[in-house]
């Protein structure tokens, strides 16, 4: 089997203190609008979101080469307390971390892009 290179970076925001709509906000954004930003994106293999209401929000992204993970990285994190996440959760992430992706695996019911089931 082939090795095929990714890199991750986690941005993940607190909702401890996020507005008791956040929720249904961030779902809104991330299938209206951030979806068709990061969907076809050059050097980006997969972006996951994933919520925990009322515990935290975060973007998982998986790069194909690091320089591409590191730019973004850096291009984020210099502005990533007005970022559009950060205005509806009405804070800054709480981390951002690099990570090494060791593999993935897709399942048999494939990969899908698109909304969530919207809770839950």
């Amino acid at each position: 089997m082939t090795q095929t290179p990714a890199y991750g970076l986690s941005v993940r925001w607190s909702l401890a203190q996020a507005p008791a709509d956040v929720a249904d906000q961030l779902r809104d954004y991330v299938v209206g609008t951030s979806l068709g930003r990061f969907s076809g994106m050059a050097g980006l293999r997969f972006k996951t979101w994933r919520m925990r209401e009322g515990e935290w929000f975060e973007g998982t992204y998986v790069w194909g080469g690091a320089a591409e993970r590191d730019a973004f990285a850096t291009e984020f994190t210099a502005t990533a307390a007005e970022s559009p996440g950060s205005r509806i959760i009405g804070s800054a992430p709480v981390s951002i971390e690099p990570f090494e992706v060791v593999a993935v695996a897709e399942g048999g019911v494939g990969f899908a892009a698109g909304g969530g089931c919207g809770g839950g």
